[in-house]
């Protein structure tokens, strides 16, 4: 192939328009390499956290709370943290914290897995705003250098990223399979050792990305000067992005999001896939739903062009999502036979289609709405993501599948509602821009 024309197309074409396009630096590559390395060090990750609490038992469940709630806190600081050493730096150093979470599994103990989990929380937190700010500023320079539709680049390069990112869930299921289906003695600390070399594999894609054009210019954690006004503005960082109506509409999305992750990680597979079709078939599920994640996130980046798709998008991916909390609440019974396997797979093939739709819609939201502000954008993404994560990680021994359920139905309902309102308001400011 020639790199040199790769380097040269644009990635999104005006349609109708005979004018040729003004030819500039393409960033498809730096997507390519960012959502390779994310599906590299995720697979490894995903799989590992699966078994987290069926290997290391009551201590694998406190340290995945642990984990979130530390996310949580340092989401706080993410947007800080990423503004001072680039998103490019911010996106090495978080791959650090994943590869010490899954090595520290190889002796699990209170020792290991706690100041694992503690920073593990710090790295999830700026790799997660480093790469929402680094995928958004590499699409909007796409988009000036080709003259092409902002939204659309948005679009598309989000779908790209989070189709292949949902693949983790296939990937590190099937090795997951591969090495632990006979269940010798010391299987597990083979796939662990797996899952690290994946990982290095990850960490040195992601050195291969360029820097954003005028990252070089940031205030570096090594000024005096910079340092202080930053931590000076700290507060101002962490409240003024609530402050903004628009923001506090989607913040009820952003808690749903995390919700429905964490409904699938804590009580899908347990309560649901589990009793139907046995702990074998939870790697099966989890396939399926990871395969239509990756199908739906590309299929729903490829449609998005503004708010308009956007809304249109989400709402079809509640819709579903809601219909399968209904099914279980008013009509669901384990059964035997075909159907008692074929329901739970459909039902986390809906779910898949929904994470897809939540994840590219989100990300392509935020992008669009806070082009002034997109760290502390994405670092509310993951405060209130992991806030939630962490909240049914910890009551879900406590309630039942029921109640859960009740939850989650009001909460879709809530954030639908809050999101069309906010659709409402600013859909005039995007017909000017369309």
């Amino acid at each position: 192939m020639d790199s040199r024309n790769d380097e040269e197309a644009p990635l999104v074409l005006v349609s109708g328009e005979d004018r040729k396009v003004r030819l500039g630096k393409s960033y498809t590559r730096d997507v390519h390499i960012l959502s390779l390395s994310f599906l590299l060090i995720f697979l490894a990750f995903g799989a590992a956290q699966n078994l987290e609490t069926t290997i290391n038992k009551d201590l694998g469940t406190i340290s995945l709370g642990i984990l979130y709630v530390s996310f949580m806190f340092c989401s706080m600081v993410a947007s800080l943290v990423v503004r001072l050493m680039g998103s490019k730096n911010a996106l090495i150093l978080g791959t650090s914290g994943y590869w010490l979470f899954v090595a520290a599994n190889l002796k699990p103990s209170w020792i290991t897995m706690v100041p694992a989990s503690l920073y593990l929380g710090f790295a999830a937190s700026i790799i997660w705003v480093g790469q929402g700010t680094y995928l958004t500023s590499i699409a909007r320079s796409h988009a000036k250098d080709h003259d092409v539709h902002e939204g659309s680049v948005i679009g598309v390069f989000n779908g790209e990223f989070w189709a292949i990112f949902a693949c983790h869930q296939l990937f590190g299921n099937l090795i997951t399979l591969t090495l632990l289906k006979d269940g010798k003695e010391g299987s597990t600390t083979l796939l662990l050792l797996v899952f690290l070399l994946i990982m290095t594999f990850g960490t040195i894609l992601m050195f291969f990305i360029r820097k954003i054009e005028g990252e070089d210019g940031k205030e570096t954690v090594g000024s005096s000067m910079g340092l202080v006004d930053s931590l000076v503005s700290l507060p101002r960082m962490i409240i003024t992005p609530l402050l903004d109506v628009r923001m506090l509409l989607i913040v009820p999305l952003l808690a749903y999001s995390g919700l429905q992750q964490a409904f699938v990680w804590a009580e899908f597979t347990k309560e649901i896939v589990t009793p139907a079709i046995g702990v074998s078939g939870v790697g099966g599920a989890m396939a399926v739903y990871g395969a239509l994640d990756a199908v739906c996130s590309i299929t729903a980046g490829r449609f998005t062009s503004g708010l308009s798709s956007i809304t249109f998008i989400v709402s079809g991916g509640a819709v579903a999502q809601g219909s399968v909390f209904l099914w279980l609440l008013l009509g669901y019974r384990t059964t035997s036979g075909v159907l008692g396997t074929v329901y739970p797979l459909v039902m986390a093939a809906v779910l898949g289609i929904g994470d897809g739709i939540l994840n590219t819609q989100i990300s392509a939201l935020l992008a669009l709405l806070f082009k002034d502000d997109t760290e502390g954008a994405f670092a509310q993404l993951k405060v209130w993501q992991s806030a939630s994560i962490a909240i049914v990680f910890f009551l879900s021994p406590y309630i039942s599948l029921q109640a859960m359920v009740i939850v989650m139905l009001v909460m879709v309902c809530v954030s639908l509602l809050s999101f069309l309102v906010l659709a409402l308001k600013v859909e005039s400011v995007f017909t000017r821009d369309e």
